[in-house]
């Protein structure tokens, strides 16, 4: 008989359902409501004692600031020549291994006699450079159009060379600000000491100058060629003109070559004069730094960490006590 039952046990039926529904929404707001009221309550029962554990935490954390001295650095971008970067690194662990045994007595022989240890510290990387892969693409669709070149040898070598040779930085840390900087420029001092790579530099430079000598006399003549072709088209008028010079041994020679071959000279003089003011020492040094000091991540933030920290000890604490309260009443 269920199938003949009236609708109006079907409304009444759906009326409770929406009643029961209403009811526990509203419990959900009431639960919500007194938990919002209890932490009112917990706040305002224990107002005083946060208030005391952020101001003791302000006041330890800046203790702590006035306590502990600031630790400096200073950071030089130095790059090698001479294929010396192994040496710069050996050389760099070096002088490390001394600080950590405090050896005055090499730090003495390098000028340096009075080393304060306190928070002396040397490190060495490779700089990191930024790659932008668009534009290194367009460099490579420019790179097209020199395909067929002479020009194009240059260009890879140049490359080639440029991204084998690489800068380093070298960090200098300390906590005597004034003995610091004066600790880094004795230290590259001793780096570029070596007698080896001095000598070298030495040869490379005598080298590069007498090539340069050599190139300008060639250059001197060339120009010499030069001059005189142009005259003798002066004077022979355009009619006779040829793309030719004669020189004295009876060789014909394209003038077309003789201004490459001139071009070619300034470029190489251009290299060595470069290659004169790059190789002075074993390490040229790019960039030295200024003393600053280092930011330290820890104590650096203890103003506001420490307030923090305490505060969280007290809320762990007081959720220990309440489960505890709660476990001793169930049994």
């Amino acid at each position: 008989m269920a199938s003949n039952q009236s609708p109006s046990t079907q409304n009444n039926s759906d009326e409770i359902d929406l009643g029961q529904l209403f009811q526990l929404i509203g419990r959900g707001f009431n639960a919500v409501f007194r938990w919002f009221l209890r932490v009112f309550l917990y706040f305002k029962k224990n107002l005083l004692i946060l208030i005391g554990l952020v101001v003791v935490g302000l006041a330890i954390g800046y203790g702590l600031n006035q306590i502990i001295s600031k630790k400096y650095k200073t950071e030089v971008i130095v790059k090698p020549q001479l294929e010396s970067k192994n040496y710069l690194y050996d050389v760099v662990t070096e002088i490390q291994s001394n600080i950590q045994a405090k050896d005055t007595l090499f730090f003495n022989t390098i000028g340096i006699n009075e080393v304060d240890f306190t928070g002396l510290k040397i490190e060495i990387g490779r700089v990191a450079e930024v790659s932008n892969s668009e534009s290194d693409l367009k460099y490579l669709e420019l790179l097209q159009s020199f395909e067929n070149t002479d020009a194009i040898a240059d260009i890879v070598r140049a490359e080639l060379q440029n991204k084998s040779s690489f800068n380093h930085r070298i960090t200098f840390y300390y906590n005597n600000a004034a003995f610091g900087k004066q600790f880094a420029k004795k230290v590259l001092d001793y780096i570029n000491s070596n007698t080896y790579f001095n000598g070298l530099l030495e040869i490379y430079r005598n080298n590069a100058q007498d090539r340069i000598e050599q190139d300008e006399k060639l250059l001197k003549q060339v120009d010499e060629i030069i001059v005189n072709y142009t005259s003798g088209l002066a004077n022979k008028g355009n009619s006779t003109a040829t793309d030719k010079i004669i020189l004295d041994n009876q060789e014909q020679v394209n003038i077309a070559d003789i201004f490459e071959y001139k071009t070619g000279l300034i470029r190489d003089i251009e290299s060595k004069k470069i290659e004169l003011e790059e190789r002075t020492v074993p390490v040229s040094v790019i960039n030295l730094g200024e003393t600053q000091v280092e930011h330290k991540s820890f104590f650096g933030k203890s103003i506001v960490l420490i307030p923090l920290l305490l505060l969280s000890g007290f809320f762990v604490f007081s959720a220990l006590l309440y489960l505890n309260k709660k476990a001793k009443s169930l049994m």
